[in-house]
């Protein structure tokens, strides 16, 4: 009987260990910046459009509802956009300032 309770205390124990246990190194992935951010947006918004446009084609969508879903990912990819070039510029202003 001890030999089974000191077995599932070492079982018990080596689990907690392999989850617990941190290695003395952690690799982090890239940094994500808010251009990077809207970059992959952007992309997702276009995505949007394009397959808004392909189920309208394919008659999923009634022309009213169709008009008011492009509109709205149009106005979210302009504010998109218009964000990009504003940090673009920012970045730009301040590269500038420091020669």
């Amino acid at each position: 009987m001890t030999a089974v309770i000191a077995i599932c205390a070492m079982v018990t124990l080596a689990v907690l260990i392999y989850v617990f246990y941190l290695p003395g190194t952690l690799v982090q992935g890239p940094l994500n910046t808010r251009l990077s951010y809207l970059r992959e947006r952007k992309d997702a918004v276009y995505e949007n459009l394009r397959d808004l446009n392909f189920e309208f084609r394919a008659g999923k969508f009634p022309e009213e509802d169709y008009q008011s879903m492009k509109t709205s990912l149009e106005d979210e990819a302009a504010a998109i956009l218009a964000e990009m070039a504003r940090i673009q510029e920012s970045s730009q202003r301040q590269a500038g300032a420091k020669v």
